[in-house]
């Protein structure tokens, strides 16, 4: 998810206690439970011990969060997508976009991604990871900052126009911080088998961005206490919550426990899987009866689970693996002259290419104009 605006008009939706609860473990807040358990877990069984455990459970973890997350993402953005590309699904500006994310960017990343392997470059293909790394950070940002309206919303808070601003201000400067920080020279790395030298991040760039964020966090501070006194009650916190967590500890401090590294990006996907499934839960209530009579709401969820699933296994197991097999495109050159692209350039490229267009695809999606995003606020909306 990115950056939901708020539509003129939403019911607000009452959440029980503990409806209340798992959603703000989902959203975000289970984080905060987890950073004392990952202390816990490496003073009582040892680093290694407590790395092993971790690390195997997220790595399997993976095929049914991580890489769902990725996958429903393609089943949301081209379902009906010659309405949207070329009919009158969306309004001209968001039919642009579509096509934008959904047509040219994949294309743009293929190409690029099969020139560096077929030229044996690793540097080519470094950059592209590097483009990854660079851009992850904005997408979660923002998709906290889509959690908290949405979220507020739905509880019957808004966040005005200019609070919106510092918001946004925040979660950018959170970003620009999180990407300068540490202050490195540029050095040799490898990522996915791929040997190449990363970006320096100048310790000039590093004090800049940490200005901007202290900066944004006064008027952060400022921002909410003058709203609690005019309004003389509290934002709701789970929504807050779920901001804050997603641009202090995913991604300002993602790596200052060697845990919770294995973990972020689990949660990241949690929060999003559960706004998908508000979506589709309430769009498939809404088509459920007259005059489209859909399938019940649970075989439709349970339909686009198990797609995720299995679209995530091919996107990130089964054609990687294929291409890397049969070493498509890789040059037939001396081994010793293809060593930095490693042994599954595929992988790598594809795993880039796939990160990248969720957070095109997403910028697409969760947008106001997108007719279906009126499903996150209401239950049941007439179709």
């Amino acid at each position: 998810m990115t950056s939901v605006a708020l539509p003129g008009e939403s019911p607000l939706v009452e959440h029980g206690r503990g409806s209340r609860f798992v959603e703000f473990l989902l959203v975000g807040g289970a984080t905060l439970f987890l950073f004392p358990l990952a202390w816990l877990a490496v003073r009582t069984l040892g680093l290694d011990t407590a790395e092993l455990a971790v690390g195997f459970t997220a790595f399997h973890a993976a095929h049914l969060v991580n890489d769902p997350h990725f996958s429903v993402t393609y089943l949301l953005f081209y379902r009906d997508a010659k309405a949207r590309a070329f009919g009158k699904a969306f309004a001209p500006a968001q039919r642009a976009r579509y096509v934008a994310a959904g047509l040219v960017a994949p294309l743009l990343l293929l190409a690029w991604s099969a020139l560096a392997i077929t030229n044996g470059s690793a540097r080519g293909l470094g950059w592209l990871v590097e483009l990854m790394f660079f851009l992850v950070g904005w997408h979660y940002v923002k998709q906290g900052f889509g959690v908290l309206m949405v979220l507020s919303s739905r509880h019957g808070a808004r966040y005005a126009p200019t609070e919106r601003r510092v918001l946004l201000a925040h979660a950018f400067a959170g970003w620009a911080f999180a990407w300068a920080s540490p202050a490195v020279p540029a050095t040799e790395v490898e990522e996915k088998g791929v040997v190449y030298t990363a970006l320096a991040h100048p310790v000039g760039l590093e004090r800049f961005t940490g200005v901007l964020l202290a900066l944004s966090v006064l008027a952060l501070v400022a921002m909410l206490a003058r709203k609690i006194q005019r309004e003389r009650r509290l934002p709701p916190l789970g929504p807050l919550v779920g901001f804050l967590v997603s641009v202090w500890l995913w991604s300002i401090f993602s790596s200052v426990d060697p845990l919770m590294l294995y973990v972020v990006p689990a949660l990241h996907s949690l929060q999003y899987l559960y706004f998908v499934g508000l979506l589709e839960r309430n769009r498939a209530r809404a088509a459920e009866g007259a005059p489209h009579f859909g399938r019940p709401v649970r075989d439709h969820l349970l339909a686009l689970a198990a797609a995720a699933v299995v679209l995530g296994v091919v996107q990130f197991h089964l054609v990687p693996e294929l291409l890397d097999l049969g070493r498509f495109l890789v040059p037939h050159r001396a081994p010793a002259t293809l060593a930095d692209l490693g042994s599954t350039p595929w992988f790598a490229a594809l795993f880039a290419v796939v990160n990248i267009h969720h957070y095109a695809m997403d910028a697409v999606i969760w947008r106001r104009e997108n007719p279906e995003t009126r499903f996150l606020y209401s239950p049941s909306t007439p179709g």
